[in-house]
């Protein structure tokens, strides 16, 4: 068998451009093949080495197909003989005699042109595939990818596959996004891309091609308990409680609902914002039950943006735009690892030198990682030197932790830092929920978008010292007593209904 193929190969290569298509066709074939059995039995899990087996050597393998036909067209053009005529300067007349089924020469070509298709075939399938794959989209192109990678890694839809989200249903959005994909390698070998990398709020599906696969508004009911930690920068790290219980009810109709009133089917809201990004609105329309709309328009903005009219309808990522891939904010990381215990609060000022530690401005990340270590040790060492000997081991972890955390949301290689890419979960500032919940949106009355705090939550404790401080006896003398009082009662009454 091995010496008919040699035979053959050797009556196809006529000439120096096809014995080149020839060695590139063999070479790619068997090497693409050695490379699939060592992935499929674990020896090789690196996601570029994916793109060498099923892009790379089926590229080169068609090529050496494209040469050995190139040979032969010059071999033609330069001897002027048909194509008969080489045929039968090139194999001899057994090979070339013709019987029930062809020739041997044919069934060999056949044979060939049978393993090349399948061969193909396998390849692309298996490329699609391996594409679909989130370790191909986070890995391969690491220096790039791994801020994404490294925090969908750590979320809630770590088993939800990255095109689920980002790809959609359909031959139209595959193909759109193979296209996208194009460009991207195109940008990154080129060095094009913007650091750091806008969120791409324009290309995510619609909610309903995707989290409502999951997530049916229909049954967003009932409520949900929360209790929000935070840390002073006093000696003790003092905690704070914030408690609210999350109405999570989406509401019938215009009636009063809860966080997810805006997701119900009969209450359409839509929006227009500066430059499309979601950030800052123009004005803002809410369905009537007649189906006509109310809007409530910026004052601030009206003037410079008259007669904008790209519109969009609120659906789940306007408000849950980071469901995945989650940067923290910096006392956030470090009040949530406070509260895990994964730094100890004994520690004099905790929370102000690891806060401190993680937000100095550092040149990279090894600066980062001596300067975090260098600064924990330095301020105990001079502040507390007895403290430093004997809680050495809860200052190398903490010094461990904040090392963990710091990499994990800060990327000097995009310009990814603290702030970066905000939340519009909850109302920092004036993101999320105030985009639209605030005195510059008014009707034609003048009246605004209601920002009444009890719409969505019913407040238990609000920087407290007891995590449930408003359901505890009012007490008359405290300057706060008329909002604990009222805010007792709005959560007594909501109960009740």
């Amino acid at each position: 068998m091995f010496r008919k193929y040699i035979r053959f190969i050797r009556g196809v290569a006529v000439n120096r451009v096809g014995m080149v298509g020839v060695v590139l066709t063999t070479s790619s074939f068997i090497t693409s093949i050695i490379l699939e059995i060592a992935r499929l039995v674990g020896i090789l899990t690196n996601a570029r080495v994916g793109l060498i087996t099923y892009l790379l050597f089926p590229a080169l393998f068609v090529v050496g197909l494209a040469l050995i036909s190139v040979g032969w067209h010059l071999c033609r053009e330069k001897t002027g003989k048909n194509t008969r005529e080489l045929l039968e300067e090139r194999f001899d007349a057994e090979q070339l005699k013709g019987g029930f089924f062809g020739s041997k020469l044919a069934l060999t070509v056949g044979f060939f042109t049978l393993v090349n298709i399948l061969f193909l075939s396998a390849a692309s399938s298996r490329m699609l595939y391996f594409m679909d794959e989130p370790r191909f989209c986070g890995t391969a192109c690491h220096s790039v990818m791994n801020p994404e990678w490294v925090t969908y890694q750590q979320s809630s839809h770590a088993r939800v596959k990255c095109i689920d989200c980002h790809v959609g249903e359909g031959i139209g959005a595959l193909i759109d996004s193979k296209l996208n994909g194009m460009w991207q390698i195109i940008s990154i070998t080129f060095d094009l891309l913007e650091r750091p990398i806008p969120t791409p709020v324009h290309q995510l599906r619609p909610a309903r091609e995707t989290c409502e696969k999951c997530h049916w508004p229909n049954k967003f009911y009932g409520s949900r308990l929360q209790t929000i930690v935070r840390y002073g920068k006093d000696h003790e790290s003092t905690p704070r409680y914030t408690t609210l219980n999350l109405k999570v009810d989406a509401g019938k109709g215009m009636e009063k609902g809860g966080i997810h009133w805006h997701t119900g089917e009969e209450n359409l809201v839509r929006y227009s914002s500066v430059d499309d990004e979601r950030e800052e609105m123009i004005w803002v329309e809410v369905i009537q039950p007649d189906g006509s709309f109310k809007r409530y328009t910026n004052k601030k903005l009206i003037s410079s943006h008259n007669g904008h009219e790209n519109k969009r309808i609120l659906d789940c990522v306007d408000c849950h735009n980071r469901a995945t891939h989650i940067f923290e904010d910096s006392h956030d990381a470090v009040d949530e690892r406070i509260r895990l215990g994964l730094l100890d609060r004994s520690l004099s000022y905790l929370k102000r030198e690891a806060l401190a530690a993680v937000t100095a401005g550092y040149p990279d990340a090894e600066a980062a990682m001596e300067g975090i270590a260098n600064h924990m040790h330095g301020f105990y060492r001079r502040r507390f030197p007895d403290v430093a000997i004997e809680k050495s081991a809860q200052i190398d972890k903490a010094v461990s932790v904040l090392q963990a955390t710091y990499n994990r949301n800060i990327h000097h290689q995009l310009n990814l830092t603290w702030g970066t890419y905000p939340s519009h979960i909850g109302h920092k500032g004036d993101k999320g929920c105030f985009r639209c919940h605030n005195t510059d949106l008014v009707n034609e009355n003048g009246a605004s978008i209601s920002g009444d705090c009890t719409l969505c939550h019913s407040i238990l404790a609000f920087e407290s010292d007891e995590a449930f401080e408003y359901l505890l006896p009012v007490d008359s003398t405290n300057r706060d007593f008329r909002m604990h009082q009222y805010l007792q009662q709005e959560f007594l009454e909501f109960l009740a209904d």
